[in-house]
């Protein structure tokens, strides 16, 4: 059996970028300018090894007459009427739309699954719009970067849950195996210019893949290697050095910095590569800070381990100034080696595939909730008006790295402080450590409380007609 899956939406949020994600073509015209995408177009998907055919759809208006526009809609709603499950695709660094809204309960209203999908989620500037999605009455937001294949995992499993009888066992087998299967671990190697970045690079290879030297800045692209460590496909980023930024001036230097920042934002996995005769520097810490604001798991390697004269000395001193400056990231992996040499690059890596699984990790919504009560029963909130401030419901938005939405009475009298002891609660109870946990506050009830309560009304109602 076949099964027919719709991508709808507002104009311009990546439906058609979605749709050549899952087709692995570029079928479908993708352009900024809204309004690319004007009739159906079919192809045949494959997620993980699960076969559906997938419908790209016209971005939806709110016109019902003969105008090209209203035809458009007309299309669309064809294509739900062919569809045995709808994607709604919202873009997350937009933020809610009154028009998201709008089809929203539109398609709340079919009688098809209806899976939100929270496009465009490769950066710190999509969080806000991501939490803004529980508004809508449509479950937990599938959190997803068509353009760089992220989330696709994730977007499996929706599918997999909403239409179970429609995914076979091998299927399901290969969608177990998430990333792996959908693309290889993105991993960059960053740090100050001189740590021994490409020598590390060409040590993972076995090979002199990339250039070196003793010269500072040899290193001006960013330059992807396709890899595989133990049977694990890695995509491996060498980088080049970071100065600080007064010290930029040349024009090729600032361009090299612009294309180390988009590794950076578009890698899981970041490995920070120390000296380890300069130690833990303020420009070593600027660039981990720039990781974690990222959402990016970090990984620190503390290179020219062979050459460090008092080693319990030199890794005290690191271990001790992560501590003082990065406390908001509390546990981060710090693996000691020589790139040269060849010394823990192994052990570098499994710690860079223990990082990734911790930032891929998700919490149950119950576990959360048991843990919320637990928490605020041992250090209840403070107190704003004369009335305490009331935690009333927890669940994990997305992972990449953990985000956790909790809906509570008052969210701006909740201090940092306290949302600092929650973060270290969850880093502790759940098993998260190094990784950046985001916390999104939201004023209201449980939505889905609130969503079985209306229905409840309306049922009063009808009775007493």
């Amino acid at each position: 059996m076949t099964i027919t899956v719709a991508i709808l939406g507002r104009p311009n949020v990546g439906k058609s970028t979605l749709f050549n994600r899952l087709v692995g073509q570029k079928l479908a015209l993708v352009d900024d300018t809204p309004g690319v995408t004007r009739d159906r177009r079919e192809g045949e998907a494959n997620l993980f090894g699960f076969s559906f055919r997938v419908i790209d759809t016209a971005g939806l208006e709110e016109r019902f007459d003969d105008s090209l526009e209203g035809r458009m809609r007309s299309q669309t709603e064809r294509a739900l009427e062919d569809a045995d499950m709808a994607l709604l695709v919202i873009d997350a660094r937009a933020g809610l739309t009154p028009l998201d809204e709008h089809f929203a309960n539109w398609l709340r209203r079919s009688n098809r699954p209806v899976a939100l999908i929270a496009n465009k989620c490769e950066g710190r500037e999509a969080e806000t719009g991501l939490a803004e999605t529980y508004a809508l009455g449509l479950g937990d937001p599938v959190p997803i970067s068509a353009e760089h294949g992220l989330g696709m995992s994730d977007l499996f499993h929706t599918i997999r849950s909403a239409l179970p009888e429609a995914v076979d066992a091998e299927a399901l087998e290969e969608g177990e195996e998430g990333d792996q299967a959908g693309g290889p671990l993105q991993l960059a190697i960053v740090g100050r210019p001189n740590v021994g970045k490409s020598t590390l690079v060409n040590r993972l290879l076995g090979e002199d893949r990339l250039l070196t030297g003793p010269e500072a800045g040899i290193t001006r692209d960013s330059i992807a290697v396709d890899w595989v460590f133990e049977d694990r496909p890695v995509r491996l980023v060498d980088t080049a050095g970071l100065r600080r930024k007064a010290r930029v001036t040349e024009k090729i230097e600032k361009l090299s910095t612009a294309d180390t920042l988009r590794a950076i934002r578009f890698a899981q996995v970041v490995v920070l590569l120390l000296d380890v005769d300069e130690g833990l520097e303020k420009q070593d810490l600027t660039i981990a800070r720039m990781v974690v604001d990222e959402g990016r798991a970090l990984v620190i390697g503390v290179n020219k381990w062979d050459a460090c004269r008092d080693r319990e000395a030199a890794l005290k001193g690191i271990r001790d100034r992560l501590e003082r400056s990065l406390p908001q990231t509390r546990g981060i992996p710090l693996v000691t080696l020589s790139a040269k040499q060849g010394q823990n690059v192994d052990r570098l890596m499994r710690a860079v595939f223990a990082a990734y699984d911790v930032w891929n990790r998700r919490v149950a919504t119950a576990d959360l909730n048991r843990w919320l009560d637990a928490v605020t029963a041992a250090h209840p909130p403070p107190a704003s008006a004369g009335r305490r401030v009331r935690l009333k419901y927890m669940t994990q938005a997305k992972t990449r790295p953990p985000t956790f939405a909790i809906f509570c009475s008052k969210p701006q009298e909740l201090p940092t402080s306290y949302l600092r002891y929650l973060e270290n609660g969850l880093r502790d109870a759940f098993d998260l450590p190094g990784t950046p946990i985001r916390i999104n506050i939201r004023k209201g009830d449980n939505p889905y409380a609130k969503t079985k309560t209306k229905t409840k009304t309306k049922a009063k109602a009808k009775k007493k007609k």
